[in-house]
C-alpha cells in the first residue's frame, strides 16, 4: 500500500509535469499556497535552476518559504508576495513549466481566492513566457466556495487558442460528484 498511486489533482499534474522539466530549468509557481508545487519545481530544476514563487498573501509566501528551506532548496527560489497577473514583471526568462492552482489558500480565509479577471490575465502573461515545447498546468477548482465565474472564463479563453501554437488538455474526474477539481494543461507547440 506504500507505493500506491494517489489520485489528488496535485500529485496527477507533477507527474504528468516531470517530463517537461530538465536541471537547470526556468518554472513558476503562480499561485504558492502553501509551497508543494513550488518545492516539486525546485527539486526538479535542480541546482541550476530557478523557480519564481507568487502569492498575494504573505502568509502563503511565508509558508512557502519555510517548506523550502526545510527541505534544503530554498536558494532556488525567488518568492514574491505579488498577484500572479504580474509575473512578467518579475521573471525575465523562458519558463519550462508554470503551475496554477486556482481558488483559496487550503487552510487560509476561503475568503480570499483568486479571481476570474486577475486569473485570465496571469494565464496569458504565463503564456508569453512558455517556452516552446513548455507546458502550464491549470488545477481549477469551482463550485461551494469558489463559484464558476473563474472556471468558464478560463475554459472560454483556452478554446480560442491557436491550435496550431498551443495544445490544450481538459482532464476530468468523470465519477466525483460535487464539483471536482478540472486538471487543464496547456502546452506550447514547438514551430521546428
Amino acid at each position: 500500500m506504500g507505493n500506491r498511486k494517489k489520485y489528488q489533482i496535485t500529485e496527477y499534474c507533477h507527474r504528468f509535469l516531470a517530463d517537461y522539466i530538465k536541471p537547470g530549468d526556468c518554472c513558476v509557481d503562480a499561485t504558492c499556497g502553501n509551497g508543494g508545487d513550488t518545492e516539486f519545481l525546485c527539486r526538479m530544476v535542480g541546482e541550476n535552476g530557478r523557480v519564481y514563487g507568487f502569492d498575494i498573501q504573505e502568509q502563503a509566501v511565508s509558508r512557502t518559504a519555510q517548506r523550502l528551506e526545510n527541505a534544503g532548496c530554498g536558494e532556488r527560489a525567488r518568492l514574491y508576495c505579488a498577484g500572479h497577473e504580474h509575473m512578467a514583471e518579475y521573471v525575465k526568462e523562458e519558463a519550462a513549466v508554470i503551475m496554477f492552482n486556482f481558488g483559496y489558500l487550503p487552510g487560509g480565509d476561503h475568503r480570499i481566492a483568486t479571481q476570474a479577471d486577475t486569473s485570465l490575465e496571469a494565464v496569458e502573461a504565463g503564456l508569453s513566457l512558455l517556452k516552446p515545447d513548455g507546458v502550464m498546468s491549470l488545477c481549477i477548482y469551482s463550485g461551494g466556495d469558489t463559484g464558476y465565474e473563474e472556471k468558464e472564463k478560463l475554459l472560454a479563453f483556452l478554446r480560442e487558442l491557436d491550435p496550431g501554437k498551443w495544445l490544450v488538455l481538459v482532464c476530468g474526474y468523470w465519477n466525483r460528484k460535487n464539483d471536482p477539481p478540472l486538471p487543464v494543461f496547456v502546452l506550447r507547440l514547438d514551430p521546428r
